[in-house]
């Protein structure tokens, strides 16, 4: 394998590097997410810089080995370096690194990102000499040392947050001060020495070079596998990975992190559809661990960051021709793009979004007739929550809704409950405190999804609405007893087995069963039949 054939260059490198991947760029090699990117970055769009290593070095063992030496990415650092005038590990001005993977197939959540890489304790004084913001910097050293925890040395996120328990004392993690952050810093780097073994490395080239090794060990990971078998995806495409320059989401009050959608993946509604945590990192919103709120708040804050997001949303759809699901981080009011990929969407979504789309004269007939194929009344059908007497029904609480529809069925709280119950032929709906992508296996057969935490946008969000099912996610009323196998709202406590419903067309939760009707969006099989009988343009 030549290294420079399968190492990629976005928004960095000379001019003879930047060439020489001319006519060598696919997304099969680039991976999708760092090919949309490059794309991003060639519209002109504010994408931080970065250099790829090519699925290529997936392919076995002894590629994915050679990924992590230094020679193998030593140019690519190199362009990084000289584009912002940072060097990794350098204790004056250093860089930090984030490490995504990437897939030549969209994989919500399957595999791992590590942010915040080059923070240590060398390198502490310099990042804050460079920022001014001494919160900024002892909470992205103590969320490094957390994920790096989780996902290279294997530990159990409970362990950290068990201690952030412990001295937030109830409080958000992002009302802590710097002097609060930093003690939490020190309790993680402990706790990290006791669960590994051994001390948090120190050596930013480490941390580089292990980064590297567990994106790409997460391609074998039990829920990337399990996602590729539900979807029929080959196991021999493997994983990019994207080595970009770090932006802060938590840099404070004019900052944050967002994920969201060109249009309504629920409705096709036109209209920008964002969660969005302000003084937060990207993993915040997408982990399913934290709830996040749309974009209200943020066109009012900032304003001039949300019109440069609407503004990247035209121009990504005119660009790609497609609703897009989008990641940005805004820094300081500066918005950043991060991802862009074709959103995944409801039938009723997919229907209305490539007629608006003809409508608006991005696509022609005869892609509006592909993307809507097969889409017909049994398709579109949806059912609807009604009361038998007239009277409105009382739910048990509200939540967000990440998918629309009804969902009916008894309370499961974990995957071996799901499996025997699936097993057994019963309708169940997923309980869980967190929207993880590790519950792929029980969300497939399962009706419907309920998390106390998580985002509308987190990606195990995303992954329910492609398997179409019914998604209410970041129920505050909801508390979950594992032990006793019972989860209270409100008032009312639910065993496991109980039965439940989903309205996620209204967002309520409501004990036992409730009355439905089926409904046919009649405007919509209008629109389709109209342009089934349009005449093909002529070639």
């Amino acid at each position: 394998m030549n290294t420079l054939d399968s190492l990629y260059f976005i928004g960095c490198g000379s001019p003879e590097q930047r060439s020489a991947q001319q006519g060598q760029v696919t997304s099969q090699g680039m991976g999708f997410k760092a090919y949309n990117l490059l794309r991003m970055a060639d519209l002109g769009l504010p994408v931080p810089p970065a250099f790829v290593l090519g699925t290529a070095w997936c392919a076995d063992e002894t590629s994915r080995e050679r990924a992590s030496h230094l020679d193998t990415w030593q140019a690519g650092l190199a362009a990084l370096q000289t584009r912002q005038g940072q060097t990794l590990g350098d204790p004056r001005r250093p860089l930090l690194l984030s490490v995504r993977s990437g897939a030549p197939v969209s994989m919500p959540g399957m595999m791992e990102t590590l942010l915040n890489i080059g923070l240590c304790d060398a390198t502490v004084p310099g990042f804050l000499r460079q920022t001014g913001n001494p919160r900024l910097v002892w909470d992205s050293y103590r969320r490094l040392v957390a994920s790096y925890g989780e996902v290279v040395a294997g530990l159990d996120a409970q362990v950290f947050e068990a201690e952030t328990l412990a001295l937030a004392a109830g409080r958000d993690e992002r009302d802590l001060d710097f002097s609060e952050l930093r003690e939490l810093t020190r309790r993680y780097l402990a706790v990290y020495e006791q669960g590994a073994g051994h001390a948090f490395p120190q050596d930013p080239h480490r941390q580089l070079v292990q980064a590297i090794q567990a994106v790409m060990a997460s391609w074998q990971s039990d829920k990337a596998c399990e996602y590729r078998r539900v979807n029929q995806l080959s196991d021999s495409m493997g994983t990019a990975v994207t080595v970009q320059t770090m932006v802060f989401g938590n840099a404070g009050g004019r900052s944050g992190a967002g994920v969201g959608f060109t249009r309504d993946p629920a409705t096709g509604e036109p209209r920008l559809w964002v969660d969005f945590l302000f003084n937060a990192q990207g993993e915040d919103v997408v982990s399913g661990r934290r709830s996040a709120h749309g974009s209200d708040e943020l066109a009012t804050v900032l304003p001039a960051a949300w019109q440069a997001l609407q503004d990247a949303a035209r121009q990504l759809e005119h660009a790609l021709m497609d609703m897009q699901d989008i990641e940005f981080t805004v820094q300081e009011g500066q918005l950043y793009m991060l991802q862009t990929r074709h959103g995944k969407r409801t039938p009723q979504a997919a229907a209305r979004i490539a007629l608006d789309m003809l409508d608006e004269g991005l696509i022609t007939p005869e892609v509006a007739r592909a993307r809507t194929e097969g889409l017909d009344a049994g398709v579109l059908a949806s059912r609807r929550v009604v009361s038998p007497d007239g009277e409105p029904l009382t739910p048990l609480a509200h939540a967000a809704t990440a998918c629309t529809g009804v969902a009916i069925g008894e309370i499961v709280l974990d995957q071996e409950r799901a499996k025997a119950r699936q097993a057994d032929g019963a309708a169940f709906i997923l309980v869980r405190r967190d929207a993880e992508t590790s519950d792929i296996a029980a969300l497939e057969s399962a009706q419907g999804l309920l998390t106390q935490r998580g985002a509308r946008t987190s990606h195990a969000s995303v992954v329910a609405r492609q398997l179409g099912k019914v998604c209410l996610v970041g129920c505050g009323e909801l508390q979950l007893d594992e032990s006793g196998r019972s989860i209270r709202i409100g008032d009312t406590v639910l065993q496991e087995g109980d039965t439940m419903t989903l309205d996620g067309n209204a967002g309520a939760i409501y004990q036992g069963v409730v009355n439905t009707v089926q409904e046919v969006p009649a405007d919509l099989l209008a629109r389709l039949a109209k342009l089934s009988s349009a005449p093909l343009a002529l070639n």
